[in-house]
């Protein structure tokens, strides 16, 4: 439940002596797990433990936890490959999306005016272009956007904890302020897992 000004109330048995922790070479992976940590103390922390500082958010928390718990670090994502042709100019729906081709602004702007100015590299379409693999077109594209938004919204990504938080904070504060949001998202992310779980 949340308070007026939309920040959730102090549970009882969670606070008191659970403070968060500094990131420290001591600290225990279970430890670890229990916080939100930004992605920047996320890379600073991995240089620290001499572990790679690159990758997601996701993969940054598992190997810093894996550094932490003295177990093997997780293997590194395969490199995507970068598209040999960046798609520039005189787009069309025969257009081939070469592998590689990133979300950018020229592709941006053909799709916005073929589907208008709603149109946003949402999770399935940022899902369409990190698996072209040069047999997609342009065309595809616009039927790939037709056809995700007769589905039920999606579910955001633990990576996007954030994203996740506006939601569910939106949708139980239809009134609420911006500001009244931030606030709310700071006393969120202060709280150790268990915590977070239930608030």
């Amino acid at each position: 439940m949340w308070t007026h000004d939309g920040v959730r109330p102090e549970l009882p048995g969670l606070h008191g002596t659970d403070e968060r922790p500094a990131l420290a070479p001591d600290l225990s992976e279970d430890e670890f797990l229990r916080w939100y940590w930004l992605k920047d103390e996320l890379q600073a922390f991995a240089r620290v433990l001499s572990v790679s500082p690159g990758g997601s958010k996701t993969l940054l928390t598992e190997r810093v936890a894996a550094a932490l718990g003295g177990r093997a670090l997780p293997p590194s994502p395969p490199v995507r490959p970068r598209a040999s042709m960046r798609l520039s100019a005189d787009l069309d729906e025969d257009t081939i999306v070469p592998a590689g081709q990133p979300c950018s602004q020229e592709v941006r702007a053909w799709l916005s005016s073929r589907l208008g100015p709603r149109f946003a590299f949402d999770a399935p379409m940022r899902a369409f272009f990190a698996t072209a693999d040069g047999t997609t077109t342009l065309g595809d594209a616009v039927a790939h956007w037709h056809a995700s938004r007769d589905r039920d919204p999606s579910e955001i990504g633990a990576q996007f904890e954030w994203n996740r938080f506006t939601r569910r904070w939106s949708a139980d504060h239809p009134d609420g302020t911006a500001e009244q949001m931030r606030a709310a998202w700071a006393r969120y992310r202060s709280l150790p897992l268990g915590a977070r779980d239930r608030a």
